[in-house]
């Protein structure tokens, strides 16, 4: 929506100006506007402008929240018809108009195509939310407490959520143990050579191995946060098998890469799993406002009514937006195919990249990334190169060595082309840093 602006001068940190309202009102803990040093106010598509008018790329999509980009034309529509005729905004868990065509979209444009019978609970506005809701239905349908989750998994920062993550020093941040948890490798975590999905059946068979059947498994099928990690689809299927056979139900968190990030609508697609319970939220909303989703196989759909609840369940600007999604892209294929089109698009610039710079290329879909598993400081100086030049990206992994990219879905063309334009010229500036 505006010409390409030349690269910018280095900005300033707000958190450096002590009159600024930023630094003298937010809690120290903010950490995004230390990466993106810049007042935005207003957005469209894949495109950001900050308070002096500079055009911003992103690449990042409110970290997967903004699968349809910014401001998208027919979900704003709708949001301001819904406002402008007094709609319910909020209803706790009542019934209203917005939530049932919410539901009814879902169930004709995601469910019905795709043979699911999922009923779905409303757990409250976050990821974690649902995260929190699927492992104490777990915990309730099995009569087990502990559950399994994997190497560099993340799963959320409530305190459930937050003993399935793998960074320490995420847990540390809870100030007190957190238990009940089983931590398995993930899926090439010990190299392409090491089958770890025989590792943990091993131990599951074994009754003297020390571990007990879990009540359930909690995987990512892409880790986002952990560093783009892909499991492979024999991976799943391997787990899902385990899970049978063990008598624990498979939890998929799909909050970050579902919605059609890896092309279906539900990652787990291409391995044809169908899971217990599937948590949602980020891009379900189609507007980046708060909703998650819990998805429960109906035979474990077992809570008795108000046994888990919360005040910010019935978001109707949400039900309206993503209704409004749901209609506009998953009603055919359009979407997938494009999605599928531009990321080998991206899998091919990142493949000649990193071999021209000694990095690794990962990922699926329109989540894919350049690891610098050598020089982890490499990728964070990659994502300030890029946002000084109108790229927003952000880091991932353990050491932050991950430069991933997450653009929205509907980005055009030529913002693809340009954004990885501007990515390939930041990560060789970085380079010529880290090695001067």
């Amino acid at each position: 929506m505006h010409d390409p602006l030349p690269a910018h001068p280095a900005l300033t940190d707000p958190q450096s100006q002590g009159d600024d309202v930023f630094s003298r009102m937010e809690s120290s803990v903010r950490s995004y506007c230390r990466s993106f040093p810049a007042v935005f106010a207003r957005a469209e598509g894949s495109v950001m402008i900050d308070r002096e008018g500079r055009r911003y790329l992103d690449f990042f999509a409110g970290a997967g929240a903004l699968n349809y980009g910014h401001n998208e034309p027919l979900i704003r529509e709708r949001l301001l018809a819904y406002i402008g005729g007094c709609g319910i905004t909020h209803s706790l868990d009542m019934m209203t108009e917005a939530k049932a065509d919410f539901l009814d979209a879902l169930d004709r444009r995601v469910f019905a195509p795709r043979g699911h019978r999922y009923r779905v609970m409303f757990t409250g506005p976050t990821g974690t939310n649902a995260v929190e809701a699927a492992l104490k239905l777990a915990r309730k349908e099995t009569g087990r407490s502990a559950v399994i989750a994997f190497t560099n998994a993340f799963h959320g920062m409530t305190l459930g959520a937050l003993a399935l993550t793998g960074n320490s020093g995420q847990r540390r941040g809870a100030g007190l143990p957190l238990s009940d948890v089983i931590r398995m490798p993930y899926d090439g975590y010990f190299g392409a050579d090491v089958d770890t999905l025989a590792q943990i059946a091993a131990l599951l068979d074994d009754p003297s191995s020390g571990v007990d059947p879990p009540a359930a498994f909690v995987l990512e099928t892409v880790q986002a946060e952990g560093g783009i990690n892909v499991a492979s689809a024999a991976w799943l299927r391997g787990i899902a098998a385990l899970a049978r056979r063990h008598g624990a139900l498979l939890i998929v968190d799909d909050i970050q890469v579902g919605c059609g990030r890896t092309g279906a609508f539900f990652s787990f697609e291409e391995a044809g799993l169908e899971p217990d319970l599937v948590c949602l939220s980020k891009s379900i909303s189609g507007a980046g406002l708060p909703l998650a989703l819990l998805l429960i196989r109906p035979e474990i759909d077992r809570w008795q009514p108000g046994e888990h609840n919360g005040t910010f369940r019935g978001n109707n600007l949400a039900f309206v937006a993503a209704t409004a999604a749901l209609e506009r892209y998953w009603s055919d294929d359009a979407l997938v195919d494009a999605v599928v089109t531009k990321a080998a698009q991206v899998r091919d610039r990142l493949g000649q990249l990193a071999a021209r710079v000694g990095a690794c290329a990962r990922g699926r879909g329109l989540i894919q990334g350049l690891a610098f598993d050598d020089a982890p400081e490499t990728a964070r100086r990659v994502v300030s190169e890029a946002f000084r030049r109108g790229l927003v990206v952000e880091t991932a992994g353990s050491r932050s060595q991950v430069v991933k990219l997450l653009p929205p879905l509907t980005i055009a063309d030529g913002e693809l082309d340009e954004g990885l334009t501007i990515l390939e010229e930041a990560v060789e500036a970085a380079c010529e840093a880290s090695h001067g």
